[in-house]
């Protein structure tokens, strides 16, 4: 593995891998510590657009494993515009061991992966969100033992955590349903490609304009905000179009009792999830934004130990 871009990327063993060296190094953090595996390693985290969780779980996923991880702000490096994104990335890796970029464009993250001597991990773009759609796997294996055969139903915009999700369960096994408004649905071509994967684990992918019919009977129920960064202009309309699709009592009720909710977070908490469910029996939000570093410690500890 050179890069972490996206995840339908991997086959679904390099996946299932990097599962179980997080479930390995958390167990490990939780009895004492990490052993140092990273000591001397050193990440660039390449910021666009700004971030509580992902700063915050990949830097301490580093010091936690003994290496070090410093911040680069949009201003300090005005990627593709100050400078050329091949020319930082040639740089930054002549620096650092491993670059962490979240962008817009996530042709960026690509570009730095292309002229980069180093790895280069995706911590989001506007195409996909590969390390989030980890750590919400490795909450599921968490709370429900297992992957294979699970349905999740994400409810919503068919953005960038949808992309990475639908990849992520098809890898895995599990079903994929995806209630979005019209006109806001999974790009096609993230369907058939979701699809494909789906065929080599005999998962399902479920597209549907009705979000009853996506969370009856799941397993898991995910959803995110209805507006993400860059779209504000889109503000005043989507909030017109998305109320249909709140996660609210009735919408977990049509699911299987023992289902989870997910969210990625940030929560605009009665808009897309109701402070009843973000807080009640069923909500894993924030065991899952804790995942992020203990997924992310595993990719890390993949791309540069070696595990």
């Amino acid at each position: 593995m050179k890069h972490f871009i996206a995840i339908s990327d991997f086959t679904p063993e390099e996946i299932q891998h990097i599962l179980d060296v997080a479930v390995q190094l958390k167990a490990e953090w939780k009895q004492g510590g990490n052993r140092p595996i990273l000591q001397g390693k050193t990440l660039a985290m390449v910021f666009q657009k700004p971030s509580l969780r992902t700063r915050v779980s990949f830097e301490m996923a580093m010091h936690q494993l003994g290496g070090y991880a410093f911040y680069l702000s949009p201003d300090e490096i005005g990627l593709g515009k100050r400078e050329s994104v091949a020319d930082v990335a040639r740089v930054l890796s002549r620096y650092v061991d491993c670059i962490m970029a979240r962008v817009f464009d996530h042709k960026h993250v690509e570009e730095l992966a292309a002229y980069s001597r180093v790895p280069v991990i995706n911590g989001l773009s506007d195409y996909n969100h590969p390390c989030q759609a980890m750590a919400d796997l490795l909450t599921v294996m968490e709370k429900k033992g297992r992957l294979k055969g699970l349905t999740l139903a994400f409810v919503g915009d068919g953005n960038n955590v949808a992309t990475s999700l639908a990849f992520a369960t098809a890898q895995v096994g599990m079903n994929f349903a995806i209630a979005t408004p019209p006109g806001y649905e999974l790009p096609q071509a993230v369907v058939e490609k979701a699809r494909a994967l789906a065929q080599r684990t005999g998962s399902r992918i479920l597209t549907t304009h009705d979000p009853t019919e996506a969370v009856r009977g799941a397993d898991v129920i995910y959803t995110d905000v209805w507006t993400s960064m860059g779209q504000e202009k889109e503000r005043e309309e989507r909030l017109k179009v998305f109320p249909p699709y709140q996660v609210n009592a009735a919408l977990v009720a049509l699911a299987k009792p023992d289902v989870i909710v997910e969210h990625c977070l940030p929560a605009h908490r009665g808009e897309e999830i109701t402070d009843e469910v973000a807080d009640g029996p069923h909500s894993v939000l924030f065991d899952q934004a804790e995942n992020r570093m203990h997924a992310q410690k595993a990719i890390l500890a993949v791309l540069l130990a070696g595990m």
